[in-house]
């Protein structure tokens, strides 16, 4: 008997091990497939406008470079490039900043958009609109930086609050909803102040738009994207404990207050430096991670690069709806994300995902 189970121990531990390998493999394949996809979602968002270009003109044109001497080469790297570009950094930074969000409070409602940051960097966007602000006496850059200062400021009083009760997580929640429904007023304030001009102004940058990314955009959000990157990735082991329970990671010596507290500075830092350039995008943030936790679970050596990939992909899919809609012209983004989001929601709570 017992050489028996001397015996058949090994080949259960080999199933074991053979299993999760094999679920590793599952999970690097719907990295790569999701990379796939959105390499192609950018090649026709590149070629998709008011003058079409065929994907192999758009594939032609990045091959040889800006100095090319063609029609699309001028139209890709001078037109078209730096909008897609900036739109897959900033999908991309707000997929990972929900991502960690859901994770730290353990609540899947938890994103930038839910927890106020979004509405803060509207309304510091909304005072530069109204004020005439500029910085370095260049007015386009006024609105971004206003945008980044009262989105780090919201994330402040946030953390400020949640610092008073020990960083936990259901304090988080409520101070992001209370910053949430203050700077809405604020906003609301600002825009019954504005002239008509200027209000028509600050609305169209409420709704969330790609118009005015360019490469300084890119290259700012990319930037940060890169560090939130970098700051994350060594956490993973860690916030995969967090993710199983406050007592269990504890237990593996763990401060959960100052993971919780590095990683909340670092979602600010990727939700100013997404939503400054681009204005308000809403649902990204929420919907991205979801679909990343129902593809490869909770493992975040997985989960946080898929949130971030699928926060690209689904925003580089919106911004060609928004080209497609009304042919000619290019509807707001953020109107896009919402639309898509709110079936989302609908479905989670039908479903009964929510847990």
């Amino acid at each position: 008997m017992n050489t028996s189970v001397t015996e058949e121990l090994p080949s259960k531990s080999g199933d074991s091990g053979s299993l999760y390998q094999q679920l590793q493999q599952q999970r690097t394949r719907v990295l790569l497939l999701t990379l796939l996809l959105v390499c192609i979602s950018v090649l026709f968002d590149i070629g998709t406008g008011s003058s079409w270009i065929g994907v192999s003109q758009v594939v032609e044109a990045l091959i040889n470079g800006p100095s090319g001497d063609s029609l699309a080469t001028t139209i890709v790297w001078d037109l078209r490039l730096p909008v897609t570009l900036t739109c897959l950094v900033v999908g991309a930074s707000l997929g990972l900043a929900g991502g960690l969000m859901q994770t730290l409070l353990a609540n899947p409602l938890a994103s930038p958009y839910t927890l106020g940051v979004s509405a803060a960097a509207g309304f510091g966007a909304s005072v530069a609109l109204l004020s005439g602000f500029s910085l370095f006496g260049l007015a386009w850059l006024g609105v971004p930086a206003a945008a980044f200062v009262t989105s780090g400021l919201a994330s402040m009083a946030i953390y400020a609050i949640g610092r008073s009760r020990n960083m936990d997580a259901k304090v988080l929640i409520l101070a992001g909803i209370v910053v949430l429904f203050f700077f809405q007023a604020l906003q609301s304030l600002a825009q019954y102040l504005a002239s008509p001009e200027v209000l028509q102004q600050i609305v169209f940058w409420l709704f969330g738009s790609l118009l005015k990314a360019s490469w300084l955009s890119f290259f700012v959000s990319g930037v940060i994207l890169l560090v939130g990157l970098t700051l994350a990735l060594p956490k993973v082991w860690a916030l995969t404990a967090l993710s199983s329970g406050e007592e269990r990671a504890q237990a593996l010596g763990i401060n959960t207050s100052r993971l919780r507290l590095q990683m909340f500075l670092l979602c600010s830092l990727l939700t100013a430096g997404a939503v400054s350039f681009v204005g308000t995008i809403g649902f990204i943030g929420l919907v991205a991670p979801h679909f990343a936790r129902m593809l490869v679970g909770e493992d975040q050596r997985f989960y946080l690069p898929l949130a971030s990939l699928m926060g690209a992909l689904l925003l580089c899919a919106s911004s060609l709806v928004a080209k497609l809609i009304i042919p000619g012209t290019i509807i707001p983004i953020g109107i896009v994300t919402s639309l898509v989001g709110v079936p989302f929601l609908l479905y989670l709570l039908v479903s009964r995902r929510f847990n």
